[in-house]
């Protein structure tokens, strides 16, 4: 029987390679730098083999990413935080570990976890990781935790938007106050989704590279939140004269088209979902019902230490008016929004933090420790 303590031990010695896999987007990269040395997309394609060509699942060959020649067999294994393609999972993982690897095989990994995984889902990275990818040791993080240890906190209130989820998870000493939690299956993609509808209506293509790359751009580059939003929005959508510059795109074609204001104020949708006829709250209604739902005596410290993280809060404005609207809620305790510089690489972040930490050293599982369990 290989000693768990000196295996924990060697593996905080180690430099570890850090995987938070969101549904968007991987980040990777090994501990104790900044950022994640990769970030690629959550995308996989199969594409038939010349050698084999057929329509049977054996015939096909997996990639990363979109394959410009056959743009209509790409794929996100991941939606909506839930995994629902092992394999294509397990070829991300793998060339993941062969880039941070280059040719020693002994460093321990962290992969971040969503809360919504089931105990099926945890046993599967298991198998992949031991079994498929051969790792020394492994560590399975929360990644709203990890988001919380990036801010330097223990208690606090946590609100992360990404691609497929939005969620919010109140911690106490560095637990989480599970039953408190709430989770959103709306977020980034809903946005895409909105633009795809109202920019190319009946000839939207979803797989279509020069559609996906228009969406793509706008939302980085021409999406916003405005701080008063419901003052000047009315049912014409129209905004005040001059606040519509910067409303014209430049297709890689050549042409050009016309942004109407609501496409702009798409990530509008997180604070007034009416408008966009969407049912449920807004986020910030969200936020203050986790909050309230916890003891009084703890609520002072959860106003006065929110953590804001995810890609969403990238939109410019966002994250001042999702504290005007906290705030508006009047409450005896100031409300006090931390984010950090790099929002989106929070759960990353937090993770190569902790992969050094000794007080997680009874959470790692040594490969040995993992096969006598199995009886292998």
């Amino acid at each position: 029987m290989e000693d768990s303590s000196l295996t924990s031990a060697s593996t905080m010695a180690a430099r570890t390679i850090v995987i938070d896999h969101g549904s968007g987007f991987l980040k990777a990269g090994l501990s104790g730098w900044n950022e994640p040395q990769m970030v690629i997309p959550n995308i996989v394609n199969y594409v038939p083999c010349r050698e084999n060509p057929g329509p049977s699942y054996a015939q096909r060959r997996v990639g990363l990413g979109i394959d410009i020649c056959h743009p209509d067999t790409f794929s996100y294994p991941v939606q909506r935080g839930r995994v629902l393609n092992w394999e294509g999972v397990e070829h991300i993982w793998s060339f993941v570990l062969e880039k941070h690897r280059r040719g020693q095989k002994d460093f321990p990994v962290l992969v971040t976890e969503s809360p919504l995984k089931v105990p099926a889902d945890r046993r599967k990275t298991l198998e992949i990781m031991f079994e498929l990818l051969d790792v020394p040791s492994l560590l399975l993080a929360d990644q709203l935790q990890m988001s919380l240890y990036a801010s330097g906190l223990l208690t606090g209130l946590v609100f992360d938007s990404g691609y497929g989820l939005t969620r919010v998870q109140p911690f106490h000493l560095g637990c989480p106050l599970t039953s408190f939690g709430k989770t959103l299956e709306f977020a980034g993609q809903d946005i895409s989704t909105y633009l795809f509808k109202s920019l190319f209506k009946e000839a939207q293509d979803q797989h279509n590279i020069l559609q996906l790359d228009t969406v793509t751009a706008i939302q980085m580059n021409k999406c916003y939140v405005r701080h008063n939003l419901p003052e000047v929005l009315g049912p014409c959508q129209s905004l005040p004269k001059g606040s519509d510059e910067g409303n014209i795109y430049h297709l890689p074609d050549g042409t050009t088209r016309e942004l109407t204001p609501m496409q702009q104020l798409a990530p509008e949708m997180f604070f007034s979902p009416q408008m966009f006829d969407m049912p449920g709250p807004s986020i910030s209604q969200v936020i203050m019902e986790s909050m309230q739902a916890c003891k009084t005596s703890r609520h002072h410290l959860l106003l006065t230490h929110m953590m804001a993280c995810g890609g969403n809060i990238l939109y410019p404005g966002f994250s001042q008016r999702l504290l005007n609207e906290l705030t508006s809620q009047k409450h005896s305790s100031k409300i006090i929004l931390r984010t950090s510089s790099n929002p989106h690489f929070s759960v990353w972040l937090g993770a190569s933090v902790v992969a050094h930490l000794s007080t997680y050293r009874p959470q790692w599982i040594s490969k040995g420790e993992y096969v006598e369990g199995k009886g292998l």
